[in-house]
């Protein structure tokens, strides 16, 4: 039995060991069996309080450790679960806290959003390449939920990245740590209150070792005090483990070390300054950061230089030169030159000189967007256009002010008038307007940010018109004109004037403003570029306000579709725009054809979204390179100057449907008749597939429930499967230059009994015309009229009766029972043909290519009328049908 339990029985004390039979060695640490009253853990009570502030820190300590491998995609989770923790604790920090938000929740919304914002600044590139797939796309939805969040903590995340001390940049897990150590501590300070029993150390072989083994009665008494406070341990093994002190030897270490990096800190600070106190005397020297040296900024003027246009043109080179240089801090630049230009103009030292520099430093703005895909940011865009209106208007105030590209700076004159500068504000406002687009561009569409940005349009039309007039003013050459006149164009082409919707009107409307700068620039302009562009706004314009001849004919006249596909892709684009633009116009006059002619080519290869540059589709084969991805995302218009493709795609299958639907019921047994339109087709054979039809619900379904009715000849059915309140909203009331309805009710109408007429012309002798009349709702010369157009294109054999008011039909052609006959007299023939040859291939010939009748040469007759296929091997056949 093991010694360790000598005291717990008197019979087992008395017996005595000797020195000799028990050797002096380490004993065992003694096995328990603990109840299970005794496995019970501690009950710890814990506050509201502390449970919700323990459940945030632990996301937040999640959140952290997803941040170091940068794992967005978990780093998502953990603010999603944070929140929603947060609301949770949020009656308890308002009863307790006064409603003040947790210093570490601020914490760790700020490390976030930091994070987020380096990861963000990174670029497209560094999303595509370094990062996976989903973690981009978790990116991109943490920004927009996290900028969602930011706005109820923003005035308390400004107090605390103001008021952030030191002790707050330690993170919240050294102190989540640090608490349970100290709470560690003081259970084991509570468990080790009561005196334990002593136990004495080993004695030499030469002493007693009864006294060592065998408790004396003082510990015995000891030893029962103790067992009264065994309950304040959770456990009995608890009592006789020995302590942990790894804790507080790592605790140590951390302090040594802290302790060793300041006073390393404090040594380097020290040489630092008697370094410092050393050069004072060998002039001026700047200590500087450790890493890549920056470019020294140049000083301004002494305090007692003189300022002259010398002196400001020596500087303004200085600070240009480190433009484009690697390391030059671009926001410094742009502060230099704008404090070069003050002091200028507080010197009185000319025009020329205030254009030169705002020239440098309208450059210097640009050069902020490194990338050329890279939309300006909206604090430089504000500062851009506040510098290019100063200049214009400098420019158009002053007319002694030359400004052009090809003076050289040799010939630069800036002292006095006339002044001579180099450069081209054209080309200023050219690209001031593609970084307008370039910023549209890369905001969300429908976000009340694009709803601002899209009000400095105004602003920019400004700027263009100004610059237009001073180069009018000016006399430039013809050319420069032209490239203002399309800038112009190019903000008016898309927009609806509604004074120029009246076709009597007298006042002057865009109409009037888009002739005006199109025949100048089609007379004066030597590249093909403008001129094309020009043609095609106008165009585009003129199909907008429902200008369908003038449309039509100045297309035909321009010739455009023979030589667009030599364009640039940009004019291309425009091309498929102003085509779509006429294909509507067409429709709302009501020319069917001439509509479905002009949207065919965009609407037949389900391209549509890319062809307008609208979006990219997403196919399954990667047909294109990043590069080209790139180059097409480039291309897109802006939202606010896109068409809509529901709208668009709802034309032209009204459109096919109205000539379609006639023709299917005259070709109905022509086994060779065309197709018209096969996404049309592919509407109605999907609708045919389908097992149990309910009623329409989006635009396809109600434009292929038209057809049925409208091939039933129910012309109602088809008006009100095409016009009722869900089509009125979706499609017909986005027409804003009138109401299409009418004229599309009486095309329906028309259209209808032309298809009832090809239908029961097979089956009816005559009709009436009093009757079509009633039927399809038409006056009697509407009927008399469509009826003997089809006469005499020949779509009808029958003939008007003025007598009766009927119309007579001549069965000349073939019914569906004759023609089905044919058919089989056809396959009958080929498969005694084929019959013939059977012994010819059991004896071993060549198994000779199957040709129908079809497929060989036609023979038509002597006189013209008619002719036959000719027979097959040696027999010769002939068909004759009586009818």
């Amino acid at each position: 039995m093991s010694r360790f339990f000598a005291a717990s029985s008197e019979s087992e004390s008395d017996t005595e060991v000797s020195e000799d039979e028990i050797p002096l060695k380490a004993q065992p640490v003694p096995t328990y069996v603990v109840s299970d009253e005794e496995e019970d853990e501690k009950r710890v009570v814990k506050s509201a309080k502390e449970k919700r502030y323990e459940e945030m820190q632990e996301t937040i300590r999640q959140m952290r450790n997803h941040k170091k491998i940068k794992d967005v995609t978990n780093v998502l989770k953990s603010f999603e679960e944070l929140m929603p923790a947060y609301n949770k604790a949020l009656p308890v920090i308002q009863k307790e806290d006064n409603g003040v938000t947790p210093r570490f929740f601020l914490r760790a919304l700020a490390e976030l959003e930091d994070f987020v914002n380096e990861l963000w600044e990174l670029g497209n590139e560094y999303r595509k390449n370094s990062m996976s797939k989903n973690n981009a796309k978790s990116l991109a939805t943490l920004r927009q939920k996290l900028k969602k969040a930011l706005k109820e903590f923003e005035v308390d995340l400004q107090k605390f990245r103001d008021t952030a001390d030191l002790e707050d940049e330690e993170p919240e897990q050294t102190k989540a740590e640090t608490e349970s150590e100290s709470e560690d501590e003081e259970i084991e300070v509570a468990a080790v209150k009561e005196p334990k029993a002593k136990v004495k150390p080993a004695k030499l072989e030469d002493e007693d070792s009864e006294s060592d083994y065998w408790p004396s009665e003082s510990d015995s008494e000891d030893s029962i005090s103790s067992e009264e406070d065994e309950t304040k341990y959770i456990n009995i093994r608890e009592k006789f483990l020995k302590k942990n002190t790894q804790e507080e030897e790592e605790r140590k270490k951390r302090e040594k070390k802290e302790k060793k990096d300041k006073e390393k800190e404090k040594k380097r600070l020290k040489q630092q300054e008697e370094a410092h106190e050393e050069l004072e005397g060998q002039g001026d020297w700047e200590v500087v950061r450790g890493g890549v040296p920056m470019p020294i900024k140049p000083k301004m003027f002494d305090k007692n230089a003189e300022i002259t246009v010398e002196s400001v043109l020596k500087k303004l080179n200085e600070i240009v030169s480190a433009r484009g240089k690697k390391g030059t801090n671009k926001a410094e630049m742009v502060d230099m030159l704008q404090e070069l230009l003050e002091i200028a103009e507080a010197n009185n030292l000319g025009p020329g000189v205030s254009v030169k520099v705002r020239l440098s430093l309208v450059a210097a703005i640009f050069d902020y967007s490194t990338k050329v895909s890279d939309a300006m940011k909206v604090e430089h865009w504000d500062k851009l256009l506040v510098t290019v209106d100063q200049l214009i208007k400098m420019l158009d105030k002053h007319d002694d002010i030359t400004l052009n590209e090809q003076i050289t700076e040799e010939n630069e004159q800036f002292g006095s008038s006339p002044y001579k500068i180099r450069g081209c504000i054209l080309t200023v406002v050219e690209r001031l307007d593609a970084e307008f687009i370039k910023i549209l561009k890369d905001l969300d569409c429908h976000s009340n940010e694009y709803v601002i940005r899209l009000s400095d349009e105004n602003r920019v039309i400004k700027l263009i018109d100004e610059v237009t007039s001073y180069v009018e003013k000016q006399h430039e050459k013809s050319a420069d004109i032209c490239r203002a006149y399309i800038l112009k164009m190019d903000h008016i082409y898309y927009k609806i004037d509604m004074k120029a919707l009246d076709e009597n009107t007298k006042e002057p409307t865009s109409l009037n403003t888009m002739d005006r700068l199109c025949k100048f620039i089609c007379g004066k302009d030597n590249t093909d570029r403008l001129r094309q562009r020009a043609v095609l706004y106008q165009i585009y314009h003129l199909s907008l306000h429902n200008r369908w001849f003038a449309a039509r004919n100045l297309m035909l006249m321009s010739h455009l579709q023979e030589t667009i596909q030599h364009s640039d892709p940009p004019t291309q684009i425009l091309y498929n725009r102003t085509m779509v633009q006429l294909g509507m116009c067409a429709f709302r006059y009501g020319s069917i054809k001439d509509a479905h002619n002009a949207l065919l080519d965009i609407q037949s290869g389900g391209r549509a979204k890319e062809l307008l540059a609208q979006g990219l589709l997403m196919t399954r084969q990667m047909d294109r390179t990043q590069e080209q991805e790139k180059l097409e995302k480039q291309r897109q218009v802006p939202f606010h100057m896109q068409i809509n493709l529901e709208l668009l795609e709802c034309v032209y299958l009204v459109s096919a449907m109205l000539i379609e639907i006639p023709y299917m019921a005259a070709h109905e047994s022509d086994a060779r008749r065309r197709m018209i339109s096969k996404s049309f087709h592919h509407q109605l054979k999907m609708s045919e597939r389908q097992a149990v039809i309910g009623p329409p619900e989006s635009m396809r379904e109600h434009v292929v429930a038209a057809a049925k009715a409208m091939r039933n000849g129910n012309w109602e059915a088809c008006r009100n499967y095409l016009i009722n309140d869900k089509m009125n909203t979706k499609v017909w009331s986005l027409f804003k230059q009138g109401d299409v309805r009418p004229t599309l009710v009486r095309k329906i109408q028309e259209e209808t009994m032309r298809t009832y007429l090809f239908t029961f012309s097979k089956v009816y002798d005559s009709f009436s015309v009093q009757r079509l009349s009633q039927m399809f709702q038409l006056e009697l010369r509407d009927v008399h009229s469509i009826v003997s157009k089809m006469i005499i294109r020949e779509e009808l054999m029958a003939s008007l009766d003025e007598p009766t008011q009927s119309v007579v039909m001549h069965r000349t052609e073939p019914s569906r029972l004759q023609s089905y006959s044919l058919q089989l007299a056809d396959r009958l023939l080929s498969l005694v043909e084929n019959n013939e040859r059977i012994p010819e291939i059991k004896q071993g010939g060549r198994i000779p290519m199957q040709q129908g009748y079809r497929d060989r040469p036609y023979q038509r007759r002597e006189d013209g009328k008619g002719g036959a296929w000719p027979g097959r091997g040696d027999r010769e056949r002939t068909r004759r049908v009586s009818f």
